[in-house]
């Protein structure tokens, strides 16, 4: 396969454990200059980015332990310690939120624009050489982390882009390898005849 897109495409994999670099904002608006077409009926662009780095992961995970529990119950300690390690696994997380902008169009339709978005945004961090792992979850629908995001009842959190540098191996070569593929083909059919 000579185009590069396709290839890309076809090695693309998550990356469960990366390093602590990360790909700066400049470089994040010049990656998401790729998403931004996304196909999209009406042009409504249904879905918006938060970026997390630092202390602000901190408060993710904060929310994951917090869940539905009522603002004046305290989550254990060991459950926030829990969280926090889970949010802090990567050194930059992208939370994806769909959000409905139109009555007209169903909301399927939307939410599906904001996971093509998403989708778009992890293959050109693949390509740009970053390790990305889209995670989600239970915790995604919980009223803390609904609150963190301060998302309407209309809106959705898809999950999270966990973004991070892929570590070398101690040959100096990249720890990530092309998975199997299934064969393409079983996914096409063709109208059964009548």
């Amino acid at each position: 396969m000579n185009n590069e897109f396709l290839r890309t495409m076809s090695e693309r994999r998550s990356v469960s454990t990366v390093d602590e670099s990360a790909p700066g904002d400049d470089a994040l608006r010049e990656l998401l200059a790729a998403v931004v077409p996304v196909a999209d009926h009406k042009g409504l662009r249904p879905w918006r980015l938060v970026v997390h780095r630092g202390d602000d992961r901190l408060r993710v995970g904060d929310a994951l332990a917090q869940g539905d529990l009522k603002r004046s119950q305290e989550p254990e300690a060991k459950e926030v310690e829990h969280f926090r390690k889970k949010a802090t696994r990567a050194p930059l997380l992208i939370a994806i939120i769909a959000e409905r902008r139109s009555r007209k169009l169903p909301k399927w339709e939307q939410e599906a624009v904001a996971s093509g978005a998403a989708h778009l945004l992890e293959l050109a961090l693949f390509a740009a050489g970053w390790g990305v792992m889209w995670r989600s979850g239970v915790g995604t629908e919980t009223k803390a982390v609904r609150r963190l995001y301060g998302l309407e009842k209309r809106d959705r959190l898809l999950g999270w882009l966990y973004v991070g540098g892929i570590p070398e191996r101690s040959d100096g070569r990249r720890t990530t390898k092309p998975k199997k593929r299934p064969d393409p083909a079983q996914f096409l059919s063709r109208l059964p005849a009548e």
